[in-house]
């Protein structure tokens, strides 16, 4: 009986521990799949505009942005909160941003332009905004491809160096997002209340990553308890 009694506080705790954890899980690809639910919601009920193409290119591009927004702010959020639960799923979060950004990337070149790849290839050369998504898909697929743990072992210490440029392809996205509002970031006009926003986010998310900042921000956490 004592051995019972000792040992299920402990069993309590392991049970406990594993839902919350699936949970968490549960939660993030339920926020991954949001935007497809919104979508199939929107489809339903007839709401996909005069030009559905374009609407679902635009609205696939804005999820590809937000999930990868999401994915940047992981290690800022455990920095400041101490939940590190959270960082376990910072993968599974920017695997959701690359696959926003397919969808987004196949909308574009089959629905809108029919795999006219010389089409495509001559847009991407002259208008600066689609050059730059490519660019930052591209980088999405590097990160993607080796997200895995055999490309961590492979690749050693420039794994890191590697997936360091997601905040490169933040900047990139951004920057793409504002353009294709034809807005400009220099004089402010245009559609750009949302990506300037955005953008004033990634920065701080990136200034919270600053080792010195970081420490900081934990020294906070640590005096607040």
């Amino acid at each position: 009986m004592n051995i019972i009694s000792s040992s299920s506080p402990t069993a309590a705790a392991k049970t406990s521990g594993t839902i919350k954890k699936n949970w968490l899980r549960t939660g993030i690809h339920i926020l991954g799949l949001s935007a497809l639910l919104q979508l199939g919601f929107i489809w339903a009920t007839d709401g996909l505009t005069a030009n559905p193409i374009q609407f679902l290119e635009q609205f696939l591009g804005r999820a590809a942005v937000n999930m990868l927004v999401l994915t940047l702010a992981v290690t800022p959020v455990v920095t400041l909160t101490g939940w590190k639960a959270l960082i376990k799923h910072r993968r599974a979060l920017g695997l959701y941003a690359f696959f926003y950004f397919v969808l987004h990337f196949l909308t574009f070149s089959v629905l809108d332009y029919g795999l006219n790849w010389r089409e495509i290839l001559r847009l991407t050369t002259e208008k600066p905004f689609i050059f730059v998504g490519l660019l930052a898909g591209l980088i999405l697929l590097a990160l993607a491809v080796t997200s895995y743990k055999f490309w961590m072992k492979r690749l050693g210490k420039n794994w890191m160096r590697l997936h360091r440029t997601v905040y490169l392809a933040g900047g990139l996205v951004i920057l793409h997002y504002a353009w294709a509002l034809k807005g400009s970031l220099t004089n402010l006009s245009g559609d750009i209340l949302r990506p300037l926003g955005m953008g004033l986010l990634v920065a701080v998310l990136l200034i919270l990553r600053i080792p010195c900042v970081r420490r900081w921000a934990s020294s906070l956490r640590q005096r607040a308890k």
